[in-house]
């Protein structure tokens, strides 16, 4: 898994990058086939309503591009709450990706079972 971190309007320190490549280790081992992790952190001098820090991520895996954003009064809980967030939309996917595979083989499975159908009867001289 690659990681990109963006720092706009502030400076990202290496303390910083290793709490987010810390917690979003999580990610890579929840679903494998993430392929790149972007992660922008901005300071908002402004940032009246959820506090001063906007934490973005996007989260790429082959099929899907999964993002989330969210405010905080530090980065750390702003960041928090997108690793949540990303690791609920990795979960459902994940969810949805087995079910899909699960009702597959079930359907296959089903058709050659299936209760309705009677056993063909054998004469008695080939027994």
């Amino acid at each position: 898994m690659e990681l990109v971190v963006k720092g706009r309007h502030m400076r990202v320190s290496p303390h910083v990058r290793q709490r987010i490549e810390r917690k979003l280790a999580k990610l890579g081992r929840l679903m494998p086939r993430v392929q790149l992790v972007e992660v922008e952190l901005t300071e908002e001098p402004r940032g009246r309503i959820g506090g001063g820090h906007r934490v973005q991520a996007s989260c790429r895996t082959p099929h899907r591009t999964f993002r989330a954003s969210a405010t905080g009064e530090d980065v750390d809980s702003a960041l928090d709450r997108v690793v949540n967030r990303l690791e609920r939309q990795l979960k459902e996917e994940r969810g949805k990706r087995r079910a899909r595979l699960l009702e597959g083989a079930n359907r296959v499975k089903s058709r050659l079972i299936s209760p309705n159908r009677e056993e063909p009867e054998v004469p008695p001289e080939s027994r």
